[in-house]
């Protein structure tokens, strides 16, 4: 009877390789500023994820600009194609990329960069957002007991409207405001128009005001019926609204916010070129 040794019941170990990061395998010359102000700006992980797959294909070849398809890029930063586009045009519109000829790079002039404060909201709450968020919590919660302890007292006192009189009730309805994501309407159109107009990056005051004008007018007043507009914009426009003119005009998330534009789309009117 043959001797069996217990190695031979053990399950086969599978061989690891061992992955080392070595300078013979090649290196990247970056400025130590520009390195430095990537680090710490406030861009999304996908915005900062693109910005160094860019750094890599450009300086990590010793060029300053280069020829870069989204595909690439989506590539090394191991996001989705649209994910990378999407953040790519993101920074060349706050200039932390730059663009020329169909060629993107760095931008080494920090002091033009313009990145919004807000843009790293979804990820971090800095100390000085947390003391006011602290602030703010304590003081409504204060206000609000207050609140609770005066009405307690005023409760049996409140006199009786006439008959066939208003309670103000209808007035409290008509005046209950009505919260309106705005990064999601922005975030359909920077999807629907993809890489044929330029991307809105900030909600300002004034696209505030004309979001809460145009919205009631959609078919559908809400974020899909926003997309249906805009969907519906990008497939009927000539050239012309994309920057097929003499003078590169293009059109944009402000022009689509417009009543004419609105109006145009639901008449098909933008077959017309000299709408513009």
């Amino acid at each position: 009877m043959g001797v069996v040794k217990f190695a031979d019941y053990r399950p086969a170990e599978a061989v690891v390789e061992r992955q080392v990061a070595d300078l013979d395998d090649g290196f990247i010359m970056i400025a130590m500023r520009l390195y430095e102000e990537l680090i710490g700006a406030n861009l999304t992980r996908n915005q900062a994820k693109v910005a160094h797959a860019v750094c890599r294909k450009t300086y990590g070849f010793k060029k300053k600009m280069d020829r870069i398809a989204d595909s690439q890029i989506a590539e090394i930063a191991r996001i989705s194609r649209p994910k990378a586009c999407i953040a790519k045009n993101e920074l060349i519109s706050m200039k932390v990329l730059i663009s020329e000829n169909g060629m993107i790079g760095p931008n080494k002039n920090i002091h033009e960069w313009e990145i919004p404060e807000c843009s790293q909201a979804d990820n971090f709450v800095t100390k000085s957002g947390t003391k006011n968020v602290t602030k703010l919590v304590t003081a409504t919660v204060t206000k609000r007991e207050h609140t609770k302890d005066i009405s307690k007292d005023k409760t049996n006192k409140t006199p009786l409207p006439p008959d066939g009189g208003d309670d103000g009730s209808e007035k409290l309805t008509a005046r209950t405001k009505v919260s309106i994501d705005y990064e999601s309407f922005l975030a359909a159109y920077n999807t629907e128009v993809g890489e044929r107009l330029p991307h809105a990056v900030t909600v300002n005051e004034k696209r505030k005001r004309r979001l809460k004008k145009i919205i009631p007018q959609l078919k559908t007043p809400n974020v899909e019926g926003f997309r249906a507009y805009v969907r519906a914009f990008v497939h009927q426009a000539k050239p012309f609204y994309f920057g097929d003119n003499n003078t590169g005009w293009t059109a944009d998330f402000d022009f689509l916010l417009r009543d004419d534009t609105l109006t145009g789309v639901r008449e098909a009117k933008f077959a017309d070129r000299g709408m513009a």
